[in-house]
């Protein structure tokens, strides 16, 4: 009896754990499906596929931080014979059937943000051991997740030569590039998906991608601490915004017709926007005027062939009339400007992803959407109070004052990066900030998966 009672409070306070960090529904119901999770990572595909009622039957997976956090969150005494296949490059015909695969196959070959070695990178060649475990175990369908690099022309002919193998595996492959905005997350994220649906199937022709959600979240709302607003944005034209000539560069989230819900920091671009630094240090109007002569010449062809040329002092001369060397020497001294030699000044602030101070870009409470996460990190900041759309000399004038001078902004935290990808409040990340965020800035954006994934299940099932 006392042996009994004793393995009874065991099982109860395993149960109390479990329960604590992963919602109870998750475990005990029927599954509707089965999947495989590759490339897992943390689990961005299963979380959202065990919403839908899947049941996970194994997962590949090579990092070792990942894979604690993938064990801590999902595996326990409950499904403890749940497979570990280890790495997929080991990987072939699996022992048992299943209904879908997914997997996050490993982007940076793809990435601007890496070498763009596309097929030829180590990680690109992992392709074909997604073609070879496709090929052996002929799931119902399959999801691949990557970024948007890979649709782009220079990567046209690796992108075909993926379907093609997909297709020759016996699937109706489809692909489409979706935003984690247009699915609730306030996120600027594009990712290509690619689905594949047995050609045996009945319905494997009628797999359509999901159509944006109706609900547009902001910053405030997902991030804790920063103020909400409800103020009405104030319109301009363009010939107040931009002089009548619109940059070609817009983004999705810059309208043509209102001021930018961030402030982008640097020295070598311009904007209603942008700050820089001779706007955060004590400047005369002549110092302001010298630097934006340099800004609005520096990337003419005629002093160089570099996207940004440092210019002579010979140069400048010709720029700014009755210029004046101790003028540039002032510059230097208040660490705007830098000589190269033999070539000339430059902003010492010379690149985009550095931004000035460390900061790159400020979004305010009220954005649509950051920027996109990544794993290596960004030096985006959030502001924690909203300031309303003036005339753009008074906007950035109030922001510098009223946000930057007093430090009315804030870092990004893990905890933040999990709540723009769409992850549960019960997941439990990384002890360590820094690899949290890069675990993260990998995942796929949970709802994306959510609503593909049950679109291509009231196709399959």
């Amino acid at each position: 009896m006392k042996r009994h009672k004793m393995k009874t409070k065991v099982y109860a306070e395993q149960i109390e754990l479990f329960q604590s960090f992963k919602p109870i529904h998750l475990i005990f119901t029927k599954a509707k499906f089965t999947f495989v999770d590759l490339f897992a990572g943390i689990g961005g595909f299963r979380i959202p596929l065990e919403e839908l009622g899947g049941k996970c039957l194994g997962y590949s997976e090579i990092d070792r931080e990942a894979i604690k956090v993938y064990q801590k969150n999902f595996i326990s005494y409950i499904n403890s014979d749940e497979h570990y296949f280890g790495d997929i490059t080991q990987l072939d015909k699996l022992p048992f059937d299943i209904d879908i695969l997914v997997g996050g196959v490993p982007c940076q070959p793809w990435s601007i943000a890496g070498k763009l070695q596309g097929l030829d990178d180590p990680r690109g060649k992992l392709w074909i051991d997604v073609f070879r475990v496709v090929k052996a175990n002929q799931p119902k369908a399959f999801i691949f997740e990557n970024v948007k690099g890979l649709t782009e022309p220079r990567n046209q002919k690796s992108l075909q030569y993926i379907i093609n193998n997909l297709e020759n595996s016996g699937y109706i492959v489809k692909y489409q590039v979706l935003n984690s905005y247009d699915f609730g997350v306030p996120q600027d994220r594009d990712r290509i998906f690619i689905v594949g649906i047995r050609k045996e199937l009945e319905n494997c022709q009628k797999f359509t991608f999901p159509a944006p959600i109706d609900k547009q979240t902001k910053l405030y709302e997902v991030i804790p601490g920063l103020q909400a607003s409800n103020f009405t944005k104030k319109k301009f034209t363009p010939e107040v915004l931009f002089d009548g000539k619109v940059p070609a560069s817009r983004g999705r989230f810059q309208k043509l017709d209102e001021l930018n819900d961030f402030f982008m920091f640097s020295d070598i671009r311009d904007g209603h926007t942008t700050i820089h630094s001779w706007d955060l240090i004590k400047t005369t109007e002549r110092e302001k005027s010298i630097c934006q002569t340099i800004l609005r010449n520096r990337r003419k062809k005629i002093y160089g062939p570099k996207d940004g040329n440092p210019l002579s002092f010979k140069n400048l001369a010709e720029l700014v009339p009755d210029l004046k060397q101790e003028e540039i020497d002032i510059l230097v001294s208040k660490k705007i400007l830098r000589f190269v030699d033999a070539e000339g000044y430059e902003f010492v602030n010379s690149k985009i992803s550095s931004g000035i101070n460390g900061i790159s870009k400020i979004f305010l409470p009220h954005a649509h959407a950051i920027a996109t996460l990544t794993a290596t990190g960004t030096r985006d900041f959030v502001a924690k109070i909203s300031i309303e759309c003036q005339e753009p000399e008074a906007y950035k004038k109030t922001f510098i004052e009223t946000i930057y001078k007093k430090r009315k902004f804030k870092p990004l935290t893990a905890k933040d990066y999990a709540r723009l990808q769409g992850f549960p409040e019960w997941f439990r990340m990384a002890d360590n900030e820094t690899v949290a965020k890069y675990q993260f800035g990998n995942a796929v954006s949970i709802p994306v998966v959510y609503h593909l994934a049950k679109d291509l299940l009231a196709v399959i099932l």
